[in-house]
């Protein structure tokens, strides 16, 4: 039996297309402070390479990524090239982690700077998506620091073709879409408060990336299929383009695929 293969969404707002599931890719570049219920290892550049050749194969043209995911951003850039053409890359800024911690940098000077270290790790000339990386405060985020704003000057240079927010409260969320393209929020199973975040850029045609859409793995139903059921609620709300999963297990990126298109058919 053949794998099926995803169909990209426009993302609202915006003219860019992406898979309904993103593969995320923490754990290509960071094995430290990660909130998931078992232990990996970070793969090597060959099954790495294969994961990224599997992904792509399936329809899946999303990467999600960060300065703060470890060495994540340059793995990318070298793994990537000469396929630049074929991924949309979301990238961030705010967030840094260095001798296994994370702190944070909201300044507009550091945003700059983060942008151009990003295109240099990552071997390209514009980066699709670029989204402040939340601490947690994200509506004093954006009104203290004007980064939103640091990122649509950069927009217009040609740096970065969507702007937007990952963020963690519905006041945020809702504020970063006045002021952006894009919010990433988490919704699951589990967690559905930010759920308001969604009507809102449903009824402002804005876009919507779900981050922890399986509840970073934790979700668990009994007697149904978690990740069916995960999609079947994350991708049935309009205003969700994408969903982005960290897996590197090959078969469970094949099952997360099958799961969604059978929700998507």
């Amino acid at each position: 039996m053949t794998d099926p293969v995803l169909s990209p969404r426009r993302i609202a707002g915006t003219d860019i297309a992406v898979s309904p599931i993103g593969f995320g890719t923490v754990k290509l570049g960071r094995d430290q402070q990660v909130k998931y219920p078992q232990g990996f290892k970070i793969p090597d550049d060959r099954t790495a390479t294969e994961l990224l050749k599997l992904a792509r194969s399936l329809g899946i043209n999303l990467l999600d990524t960060a300065p703060a995911y470890g060495i994540s951003e340059e793995r990318l850039g070298r793994l990537l090239q000469g396929q630049r053409q074929d991924w949309v890359i979301c990238s961030k800024v705010g967030e840094e982690f260095s001798k296994g911690q994370s702190h944070f940098d909201f300044s507009p000077e550091h945003v700059r700077f983060s942008i151009e270290r990003s295109l240099k790790r990552l071997k390209t000339d514009y980066i699709d998506m670029v989204l402040v990386h939340s601490s947690g405060d994200d509506v004093n985020i954006i009104q203290q620091y004007g980064c939103l704003d640091v990122l649509a000057d950069l927009k217009k240079e040609g740096l970065i073709r969507a702007t937007g927010m990952s963020t963690k409260t519905v006041e945020g969320g809702i504020l970063a879409l006045e002021q952006s393209d894009i919010a990433m929020v988490t919704y699951n199973l589990n967690e559905q408060a930010e759920k308001p975040v969604l009507d809102y850029a449903e009824a402002h045609d804005k876009g919507i990336l779900i981050k922890k859409a399986l509840a970073s793995g934790h979700v668990c139903l009994e007697g149904e299929d978690p990740v069916e059921k995960s999609m079947e609620l994350v991708l049935g709300h309009p205003a969700v383009s994408s969903a982005i999963i960290g897996t590197i297990n090959p078969k469970h990126l094949r099952d997360n695929v099958k799961a969604c298109a059978r929700v998507l058919e």
